[in-house]
């Protein structure tokens, strides 16, 4: 479970997607558990997410919204938006999946079947659309961002979906208690199944930074050797920053479920053997990457004239780096790119039993291996939008199944290293890389990602020269900002392979991230700032929000 910070220095939400999410696909998530008694899992939330879920249920609790969407939704005067308010509406409430989101619903369609033909000239006819064509949006893209199983109990939202048009002030009105309710009791449900033991809850370092780059931008060249790496030769002072992030995201983890971590997933699965050291350091019982990390980690590891083997004689098991430090485990890529990306096209039905005889298959080829294990690790938000009904047939066939299997159990990472100690493996070499493609080409070699390191390493380095100057709580600012800025998502986007308008997005935001950082310091930003990072233009698979962990057709 993870977004980016979408705040700006004010404390504004630039865009939506956290709570969105929350409403549709983190309240699904949680709903099948509960509704599967004998049902274990894994749950990661980044700290960052966390920190802006309880943001939310705060401006709740206070009636001020600091989110321009849920502004609009609370609003009463619809009639006097500002021009500019109007533009953000139209543009943001048709930025989903058409086909799963928007096509089901005839009133919605209708909206998007007129916004199509006011499109042409929309800086003229703008002004012709009616407060109750407004409200009506508003309210229908909310509804399309409600969870299945939200739709199925809650007769408020069923209400307002068979209404289908002419919604209220009090329509509206009822739809924002509805989603904070929703929003204020999401964390509750998920330390409810903490406590009675179906499910475990894992943390990752605090803003979701790739830590391995952080510590050194030569390991990029351990998955890719001809990778172009940043102008800047390193990442100034990076071990500290991993070390900060990590001890941010232990704290804030005991502070939001009442008890430390056993386990912590690295950002997109991020590794490297002085990484995996500094989780040891940490106490950390468990972490987890790709199965691409595992291959080439053994392929080092053996003589060359050791024999070919079979995947099911090494990846079923977790492994100690050195036989000391936290157990790693690794991806089963192929099962877990099949729910992410493969299945939101199959019946329900048959998805489930494909996957459940690619698991017996499994079962049968480690009968004589003590104990092993199959790591099915993926996104918990994006995936869904591009499911029939949100995925809620799959996934509620897919727990019942495998709950109910005679040689099949569900458990946590947790619940295994506890259970097993016996067996895990020793891993003699650790490759770097990611659970995407097995490397870091995601997130640093482009010319565009590159730039973006060296605009963060200047502004890390001015950070070293002018932070001992501050007063303490200023240092503090200034450590949270940099740390936001360090995340992931940022340097994720950056290429023309993924779609302009999410590229021209996390661009700004990032920009505009990093301007606040010199703001913070109080220095001039560079005029650099103000040039765009990158462009995009290439539609992606899934919006580009999930990479497969290999390249298709590999």
């Amino acid at each position: 479970m993870h977004q980016p910070d979408y705040r700006d220095g004010h404390g504004e939400y630039r865009y939506p997607w956290t709570y969105l999410h929350a409403c549709k696909d983190y309240t699904d998530m949680v709903a099948h558990l509960e509704e599967n008694p004998a049902a274990r899992a894994v749950f990661n939330f980044v700290p960052v997410l966390v920190e802006q879920l309880q943001d939310y249920v705060e401006q709740f609790a206070e009636g001020r919204f600091r989110d321009p969407l849920l502004r609009v939704l609370a609003s009463e005067d619809l009639e006097n938006l500002a021009a500019d308010v109007r533009h953000y509406l139209l543009e943001q409430c048709f930025r989903l999946d058409p086909e799963h989101m928007l096509n089901p619903f005839p009133g919605f369609r209708r909206l998007y079947e007129l916004w199509q033909f006011i499109r042409q000239d929309a800086s003229e006819m703008v002004d012709y659309l009616s407060v109750q064509y407004v409200a009506d949006l508003v309210v229908w893209y909310h509804l399309a961002w409600t969870g299945e199983t939200v739709r199925r109990q809650t007769p408020l939202i069923q209400e307002l979906m068979a209404k289908g048009s002419g919604y209220s002030w009090e329509d509206r009105q009822n739809l924002l208690r509805c989603i904070g309710d929703l929003l204020a009791g999401l964390l509750p449900r998920y330390r409810a199944l903490v406590a009675s033991g179906r499910i475990e809850i894992s943390t990752t370092p605090y803003e979701h930074p790739i830590a391995p780059l952080l510590l050194d931008f030569a390991a990029a060249r351990d998955g890719e050797p001809d990778a172009q790496l940043p102008n800047c030769p390193a990442y100034p002072g990076g071990e500290a920053r991993v070390h900060w992030q990590v001890d941010a995201a232990l704290e804030r983890h005991c502070q939001d479920f009442g008890m430390p971590p056993q386990g912590l997933w690295p950002a997109e699965g991020g590794i490297s053997a002085p990484f995996v050291e500094i989780l040891a350091g940490k106490g950390l019982q468990w972490t987890a990457t790709g199965e691409g990390i595992l291959a080439r980690s053994l392929s080092r590891s053996e003589a060359g004239d050791a024999p070919a083997r079979e995947r099911h004689d090494y990846l079923y098991r977790p492994y100690r780096l050195r036989g000391e430090g936290p157990w790693i485990f690794f991806r089963d890529d192929a099962l877990s790119d099949a729910i992410g990306f493969d299945y939101k096209s199959w019946f329900g039905h048959d998805a489930v039993t494909d996957f459940v005889q690619r698991l017996e298959a499994i079962w049968r080829a480690t009968e004589n291996q003590a104990f092993p294990v199959v790591s099915i690790i993926l996104d918990g938000e994006n995936a869904w939008e591009y499911y029939p009904y949100n995925g809620y047939y799959f996934l509620s066939e897919l727990y019942r199944a495998l709950a109910n299997h005679p040689h099949l159990q569900l458990c946590t990472f947790r619940d295994f290293v506890r259970d097993h100690p016996e067996a895990c493996a020793v891993l003699p070499q650790l490759a770097a890389g990611s659970w995407v493609y097995g490397n870091f080409s995601t997130w640093i070699g482009d010319p565009a990602k590159n730039r973006a390191w060296d605009l963060l390493c200047s502004a890390k380095e001015a950070v070293d020269e002018h932070l001992p100057a501050l007063a303490p709580e200023q240092q503090n600012r200034v450590r949270k900002q940099l740390a936001l800025c360090e995340g992931s998502d940022w340097f994720w986007w950056f290429g023309d392979y993924n779609p302009a308008e999410s590229v021209r997005d996390f661009d700004r935001l990032y920009r505009a991230h990093l301007r606040e950082l010199y703001r913070l310091l109080a220095l001039a930003a560079p005029a650099e700032l103000d040039q765009p990072i990158s462009q995009g233009g290439a539609p992606a698979e899934a919006g580009g929000t999930m990479r497969r962990s290999h390249h298709q057709g590999d």
